[in-house]
């Protein structure tokens, strides 16, 4: 890849997390309820995890050329267990606003994965090919984690409404 192309990946990489992490806070500040809030929060933490890491590629990139070899660590969305809980659930099933933002964040989180994996599957270089595959993987794990809180949010709005057929 050359080098003026793996430069705008990177860059659009960069903006793509940044808008996740503005969009991420600002659906934290604007609602009231402690557990929306809570989760939103570290959604958009995240976010800006992944702008500081690519940052640090971009940096190495520009400099040397190369991507720097990194140890990524697996994706651990594991404190969601701690958030997916019936109160988030409530909070956001009680708030139209709220089941939006969830149903944006994982449009948002399906765009960042194809781009990523094509990314990774375009990289010739090792080390931005574990990049890519790194970042796609965590934002599926995004995505898994907001796919099942949007089921189960709609489950419960079909119940509370009796919109089963039978």
């Amino acid at each position: 890849m050359s080098e003026d192309r793996a430069t705008e990946i990177l860059k659009n990489a960069i903006l793509l997390e940044k808008r996740g992490q503005a969009f991420y806070g600002k659906v934290a500040a604007q609602t009231s309820a402690g557990a929306v809030k809570e989760f939103f929060a570290l959604m958009a933490a995240e976010e800006a995890r992944h702008v500081q890491i690519l940052s640090e590629q971009f940096k190495s990139f520009r400099d040397t050329k190369k991507f720097k070899p990194e140890r990524y660590t697996e994706p651990d969305f594991a404190t969601a267990s701690r958030i997916l809980t019936e109160e988030l659930k409530r909070q956001i099933a009680a708030a139209d606003f709220e089941a939006a933002a969830v149903a944006a964040a994982m449009a948002m989180e399906k765009n960042a994965i194809e781009i990523y994996n094509r990314r990774a599957g375009e990289a010739q270089d090792p080390d931005e090919k574990a990049l890519y595959a790194w970042l796609a993987k965590w934002e599926g794990e995004h995505l898994a984690f907001l796919s099942k809180l949007d089921r189960e949010i709609t489950e419960q709005v079909w119940n509370d409404n009796n919109f089963w057929p039978f």
